[in-house]
C-alpha cells in the first residue's frame, strides 16, 4: 500500500498472444494488483497481424484495468511508479521509414511464410535462422522485392516499439534481441561477422536499422510525457519512471520462473509452447528445429519453439461453454477449464484412438507451413469426454516433444523445468502430463500464474533498486528465498502412455499435411 502511495512500486506489461497483462509489484517483489485486456491476432490477406491501433488500445485497457483495480483494493489513485518493465511477444517485423512512418502491417511471430530467406540466412551464417525471427521477415522481404524495403530506417520487435514510444529510445533487451538476429554472448550485441555478412549480401548495415542491444539493469530510458499520455490517457500517470530493457516473452518466462542459471530450464505453454534451456556448451552442430537465444544477460539458450499449443483447447472449452449455454447452464469459464482439464486424467492411455493436431498455423518442426485443427478417429475409438480431453492436451504437447528429442541426443543436461502459462492453470494436470512426456521433474511456482508480465516487473525492479555490480542470478536468489513450488515427477506408467500416443501421432501426421493441401 505504503509502495503506491509514494510512488515506489514496480510495473511490469506484456503483451501475449490473446492477453495483455499488466502487473504491480513491492519492493518485495509481491504482487499488489493486476489488470487485462483480451485480445485476438487477425488473418489479413494471409498474414497473421495485430494493428498498432490494437496495440495502444489493449495496453491502454490493461493499465486502466490495473488502476482500477488499484483504487479499488487500496482505496488510492495510481499516479507513480518507479520503474516500468515492457514485454512482448517475439520475433517478427515491425518497419518504419524516416518520418516514423509504419510501412506494412506488423507482421508477428506466428507467420510461416519466411523459409526462403530463413534456409538461405541459416546456409549463409551456419546459424540456424527461424521463420519468425525478425531478420528472415526483413530479408523475405527483400527477396521478394517489396517496394517497401528501400524505405526501411528502422526495424523493431513488439516490445522494442512500445517502448520506443514510451521512451523515445531505440532499444532492445539482449534476449529479446537473439530473436531479431543472432547474438554474440561473448560481447551480448548482434554478431559482428554475421552483420558483416548479410551487409555484403543486401549492402544494409544493420546496425542502422535494428534497436541498440542492452543487458539486464542498463541504462534504457525513461518515461516521457508523450509516453505517459499514451500508456494513461486519463494523464494520472506522472513522467519520469525508469524504463527497464525491453524483453521478450521467452527471457521474462525465465525470470518468472528462476531460469537463467545452466542446467535450468523453463516451458512457456500458452497459445505457443516453448522450453528454454540455459546450456553449459555450444550444441555440436546447427539444428533447424533449435533457436539458439539467450538469457536477459546473454547466456546461450537451446529454444524448442512451436507456434501452436492451447489454441484448439480453447476453442473446445468454448464450444462446450456454447452448449451448456443453449440448455440455460452458465459455468464460472476458470470451473469449465478446471473441470475439463482433470477429466483428461481419466482417459485412456491411448486417448482410446481418438487424434487430434492443435494446428492453427504452421509448425516448422514438422515441415508445415500452415495448419488444420484437425480431430481423427477409427469407427471403433472410444469417443469419450475424457478421452477427447486427454488427447486435446497430449496434441499440445507433441511438437515440443520432438524438439526436445533433438537435445536429448546432444547430452543436454537438466537439473530442472519449471513451467509457466495457463496450460499449468490447473493444479497437478498439464503439469503431470508434461513431467510423463519429457520425462523430467517439472515444477510449477504459485507465482508462475502470473508468466512474463510478473518477469517484467521484477526486470524492472532489478534496473531500478540492484545493488551495484549485483548480477541478474543474485537477484533472483533474493527474489526466489525460500519458494520452492509444487514439483511433479515423471510417473513411468504416464510415459509409457504418451509414448504410445506419439507414435499415433507421428504416424499421423501425413493425415494433417494432407488436411493442410486439401482443405
Amino acid at each position: 500500500m505504503q509502495s503506491i502511495i509514494n510512488g515506489q512500486a514496480y510495473l511490469g506489461i506484456e503483451l501475449g498472444s490473446t492477453r495483455i497483462k499488466s502487473v504491480l509489484i513491492d519492493e518485495n517483489h509481491a504482487i499488489l494488483a493486476s489488470g487485462g485486456h483480451a485480445w485476438e491476432n487477425s488473418l489479413v490477406d494471409g498474414i497473421w497481424t495485430y494493428s498498432l491501433d490494437e496495440v495502444w488500445a489493449g495496453l491502454q485497457a490493461s493499465y486502466a484495468d490495473l488502476a482500477a483495480n488499484v483504487k479499488s483494493q487500496y482505496g488510492a489513485e495510481l499516479t507513480a511508479v518507479k520503474s516500468i518493465g515492457i514485454s512482448a511477444m517475439m520475433h517478427g517485423y515491425i518497419a518504419f521509414d524516416q518520418k516514423n512512418n509504419l510501412l506494412v502491417p506488423f507482421r508477428t511471430w506466428r507467420n510461416t511464410t519466411t523459409e526462403h530467406a530463413a534456409n538461405a540466412l541459416t546456409e549463409e551464417f551456419g546459424f540456424n535462422i527461424p521463420q519468425r525471427w525478425t531478420i528472415a521477415h526483413l530479408y523475405q522481404a527483400i527477396l521478394n522485392k517489396e517496394s517497401h524495403v528501400s524505405d526501411v530506417s528502422f526495424v523493431t520487435t513488439l516490445a522494442g516499439y512500445v517502448h520506443w514510444k514510451l521512451t523515445g529510445q531505440k532499444v532492445v533487451g539482449v534476449g529479446d534481441a537473439s530473436g531479431i538476429f543472432p547474438v554474440d554472448s561473448n560481447t551480448c550485441d548482434y554478431d559482428a561477422e554475421m552483420v558483416e555478412k548479410f551487409s555484403k549480401l543486401t549492402g544494409i548495415n544493420l546496425t542502422d536499422v535494428f534497436p541498440k542491444v542492452l543487458n539486464a539493469g542498463e541504462d534504457a530510458g525513461v518515461l516521457t510525457p508523450e509516453g505517459a499520455k499514451l500508456l494513461d490517457p486519463s494523464g494520472k500517470l506522472s513522467v519520469g519512471a525508469l524504463l527497464a530493457p525491453p524483453e521478450g516473452d521467452a527471457g521474462t518466462g525465465m525470470v518468472a520462473t528462476n531460469s537463467v542459471a545452466e542446467r535450468t530450464g523453463n516451458i512457456s505453454a500458452g497459445t505457443s509452447i516453448f522450453a528454454m534451456i540455459v546450456l553449459e556448451k555450444a550444441l555440436s552442430k546447427v539444428h533447424m528445429e533449435i533457436d539458439m537465444v539467450t538469457t536477459p544477460t546473454g547466456k546461450p539458450v537451446a529454444m524448442v519453439h512451436c507456434n501452436n499449443c492451447s489454441s484448439d483447447i480453447d476453442a473446445w472449452v468454448k464450444l462446450f461453454e456454447e452448449t451448456l449455454g443453449e440448455f440455460g447452464a452458465a459455468v464460472d469459464k476458470n470451473k469449465l477449464y478446471e473441470t475439463l482439464y482433470r477429466k483428461a486424467l481419466e482417459g485412456e492411455a491411448d486417448c482410446g484412438g481418438v487424434l487430434t493436431y492443435n494446428y492453427y498455423s504452421g509448425e516448422p518442426i514438422t515441415g508445415l507451413a500452415e495448419g488444420r485443427p484437425l480431430m481423427v478417429r477409427k469407427p471403433d475409438s472410444v469417443f469419450s469426454l475424457a478421452n477427447v480431453m486427454r488427447s486435446l492436451l497430449f496434441s499440445a504437447i507433441g511438437t515440443l516433444k520432438l524438439g526436445m528429442e533433438i537435445l536429448d541426443s546432444e547430452n543436454v543436461q537438466l537439473d530442472s523445468l519449471l513451467g509457466h502459462g495457463g496450460f499449468f492453470k490447473t493444479k497437478g494436470v498439464g503439469q503431470k502430463l508434461m513431467a510423463a512426456a519429457l520425462g523430467v521433474p517439472v515444477t510449477v511456482m504459485e507465482s508462475a500464474g502470473e508468466g512474463g508480465a510478473w518477469g517484467i516487473a521484477i526486470l524492472a525492479a532489478y534496473h531500478a533498486a540492484k545493488a551495484e555490480g549485483e548480477t541478474l542470478e543474485a537477484y533472483l536468489a533474493k527474489v526466489f528465498a525460500g519458494e520452492e513450488g509444487s514439483t511433479i515427477e515423471p510417473c513411468s506408467q504416464d510415459a509409457e502412455d504418451f509414448a504410445r500416443f506419439m507414435q499415433m501421432y507421428v504416424r499421423g501426421l501425413g493425415v494433417e499435411k494432407a488436411a493442410v493441401e486439401l482443405v
